[in-house]
């Protein structure tokens, strides 16, 4: 039963984390900084204390006593997300919500297994899986030809964005996703996948603040909300810095008090984009307290999301024009990373 609620809570995790962008698409005549960051003091300042509030009541007693060590790798692993979360946005405007997810949380499932493996072979720890293990162990061989599936699945969804820009002239391509642009959207897909993975590792550091959490008698089920609350200060602080750059580079300062735009309607949008947006790793949190096996939860979260931005990709018709081939390649690429995704988890959970 256990396993079965950690299920249903990663299921509706992974529908608020690929249904958050949604709402953005209904904000006009803002530049892209200025709804990112509205909705995003939503995201990492305003509801994560809120629910730490309603779930882990006296949580900032929690956070002033923790050590300094995690207080700091909690922080720097949310200010190095934040530039995943940062691109995240820009690949999902660029490549839209299909092919933009794939390619970010594909990346973001192989190396949330790569590199910390890759840490721990130079700098062991009990318990912690090294790249080694990876090689040498019969659950290890299945979570790294997982991770290799994963980068193939990537390379097919990749090639059949290319197709796409190939096949379908630019009004075309502009009508579902409007600055489609199949070059800035890998790249920045790329980079965001890998750095998107510090999320996880930013939870593994803040776990001392969790398990202090259950240790005054909090419910386990929320015991990652207090972490939440230091990871994504830094999250913050890299989204808004480079949000406050841009507004100034673009002099889009005017939008958050332009009358001439519907105000009242693009910040509502925003702040239920940023809201729907935490709630992913709300249910996040729940779910792995359920599964108990943070890699797999993880994994897990990550499928959901793939399976859930692809079929508003098809809501928004994201693929319309293009020919049979090209449908059957994204088609068999998404099957590939989900595929993939299962296998790692499966890997992990033989552990």
């Amino acid at each position: 039963m256990q396993v079965i609620l950690g299920v249903i809570f990663h299921l509706i995790g992974g529908f608020a984390s690929g249904s958050f962008y949604m709402p953005y698409k209904k904000v006009r005549q803002w530049s892209w900084e200025s709804f990112w960051i509205v909705g995003g003091l939503f995201s990492w300042l305003i509801v994560p204390p809120v629910a730490a509030v309603l779930t882990v009541p006296g949580f900032s007693d929690i956070i002033s006593q923790a050590g300094g060590s995690t207080l700091f790798y909690t922080f720097l692993f949310g200010v190095l997300w934040g530039f995943g979360g940062l691109t995240y946005g820009l690949g999902v405007r660029y490549l839209g919500m299909s092919l933009g997810n794939s390619v970010v949380l594909g990346f973001c499932s192989a190396f949330g297994a790569l590199v910390p493996s890759l840490y721990y072979n130079f700098f062991p720890a009990p318990g912690k899986t090294t790249f080694n293990d990876l090689l040498y162990t019969s659950w290890g061989r299945i979570v790294f030809a997982g991770v290799l599936l994963c980068l193939l699945g990537i390379y097919i969804c990749g090639r059949a964005g290319m197709m796409k820009e190939k096949e379908l002239p630019e009004e075309e391509k502009k009508k579902s996703v409007s600055e489609f642009n199949i070059a800035k959207g890998l790249i920045v897909a790329v980079f965001s996948g890998i750095m998107s993975a510090c999320f996880n590792f930013g939870i593994e550091a803040g776990k001392p603040m969790a398990e202090a959490a259950v240790a005054s008698g909090m419910n386990p089920l929320f015991q990652n909300n207090v972490a939440y609350v230091v990871l994504l200060w830094g999250g913050l602080t890299t989204n808004l810095i480079w949000c406050l750059l841009l507004n100034f580079r673009n002099k889009s300062f005017g939008d958050y008090t332009n009358q001439k735009t519907p105000l009242l309607k693009n910040y509502l949008f925003s702040a239920a984009a940023g809201t729907i947006w935490f709630l992913q790793f709300f249910f996040y949190g729940m779910g792995e307290s359920k599964l108990g096996n943070g890699a797999s939860s993880w994994i897990l979260h990550m499928a959901f999301i793939i399976l859930v931005a692809n079929m508003w990709g098809v809501v928004l018709k994201e693929w319309k024009g293009v020919s049979s081939k090209t449908k059957t390649t994204i088609t068999i690429g998404i099957i590939t990373i989900i595929a993939s995704v299962i296998l790692v988890g499966y890997g992990n959970a033989l552990k």
